[in-house]
């Protein structure tokens, strides 16, 4: 028999904790410029138990053929990819009312 899920009840095939979480997170994305004039994406907005972070950016590296990392509640993803980065989680799941593309 398949585990429960604490939160929503449901078995874990049909867990719907994670999709739901997704769908209220708001997100801002924005470049910083660090060492030597390089540019960074900074995702910032997904927290939440329900969502791997780790998985989220392994998912966009590859994806972007970038590199990158996860500081505390943010990722950041080398190079300027912030319209790239709003389309492939938009393919995660993620609503696209709640993803806020700054331009800085």
């Amino acid at each position: 028999m398949s585990e429960i899920c604490t939160t929503c009840g449901l078995p874990q095939d049909l867990c719907v904790c994670e999709t739901i979480a997704k769908e209220t997170q708001e997100i801002k994305l924005y470049t910083i410029k660090k060492k030597f004039g390089k540019k960074y994406t900074v995702v910032e907005g997904i927290v939440g138990k329900e969502i791997n972070l780790k998985d989220v950016t392994k998912r966009l590296k590859n994806a972007l053929a970038c590199g990158g990392t996860v500081k505390g509640d943010t990722i950041e993803l080398q190079g300027d990819h912030r319209n790239k980065v709003k389309e492939h989680l938009i393919q995660l799941g993620f609503s696209s009312d709640t993803i806020n593309v700054e331009q800085r």
